[in-house]
């Protein structure tokens, strides 16, 4: 059975992921409308019977906006977070469709594993997910800001990896941004640069040399482009002797756009 992933929307505006094995499939976040949501899951082919869980990253606005129109249009669908996130999510959701993990243990949504691991961001609990089908594994790391050795530990194995790459640096510091939100985005509680994406990727590959594919996603609307974040990141890999090719796939993830639906095998 295919396992799959693919981006409804990705960026600082609004974030929605699918991820589908077998009879299953998940959402990650609902920040954009709910038209669009159900515009994207149909694009994918993937009715709303078939969905049985949206799992929320963290609080924010541009994760939950549309929290309540999924979870009442998806008839066997259940919205899981933590309790500390629950407790911040301003969103009217029936109380038959909340469901609850705890940060770090795995479980279960029909065929697929899903763990949910502590990232560095300015929310009550923030998580990344990782997800296992058929000795594969997506995981997706966005509002961090910055790798913990938790975090790598738990990509380092990653097939498919959804890589925050938000802001380049020298762009966000000429931007209109007040001081303080300057200030939020660059600290350890904010958003991963481009040239920390691309840090990081040059470390897991020499952790673990294996074909995986990158896809770089939460880009900032005023603070990044595609092209420059896919350059930046290039231009540090090919300084460590790391190239861009059959083993190591690099893509850009669009805010407005749904991605290809990629399908996801284990590769040595």
């Amino acid at each position: 059975m295919p396992f799959n992933f693919c981006s409804l929307a990705s960026g600082s505006s609004g974030n929605c992921y699918m991820v589908r094995y077998g009879k299953t499939a998940l959402l990650v976040d609902a920040g954009i409308s709910g038209k669009r949501i159900f515009e994207g899951l149909e694009h994918t082919g993937t009715p709303l019977e078939m969905l049985q869980a949206l799992l929320v990253t963290h609080e924010h606005i541009d994760h939950v906006k549309s929290l309540p129109i999924v979870t009442r249009k998806a008839p066997n669908i259940k919205a899981y977070a933590n309790k500390a996130t629950w407790e911040k999510i301003e969103r009217k959701v029936a109380e038959e469709k909340k469901a609850y993990f705890t940060t770090g243990q795995d479980f279960y949504v029909g065929d697929i594993l899903v763990r949910p691991f502590p990232v560095s961001h300015d929310a009550a609990e923030p998580v990344g997910f990782s997800f296992y089908a058929d000795g594969s594994q997506i995981s997706i790391v966005t509002d961090s800001g910055c790798v913990t050795d938790e975090i790598f530990q738990e990509i380092t194995g990653a097939d498919l990896l959804v890589l925050e790459a938000n802001h380049e640096v020298e762009v966000l510091q000429m931007c209109g941004y007040p001081y303080q939100t300057k200030r939020r985005i660059l600290s350890d509680k904010g958003h991963l640069s481009n040239v920390t994406a691309a840090r990081c990727i040059c470390r897991l590959m020499e952790a673990k040399d294996k074909a995986r594919r990158v896809l770089l996603g939460h880009l900032s609307h005023q603070n990044n482009e595609p092209e420059l974040a896919k350059m930046t990141i290039g231009n540090i890999l090919m300084e460590e002797d790391i190239y861009i090719g059959d083993r190591l796939k690099v893509e850009v993830i669009l805010r407005d756009q749904v991605s290809p639906v990629y399908e996801v095998e284990a590769v040595k």
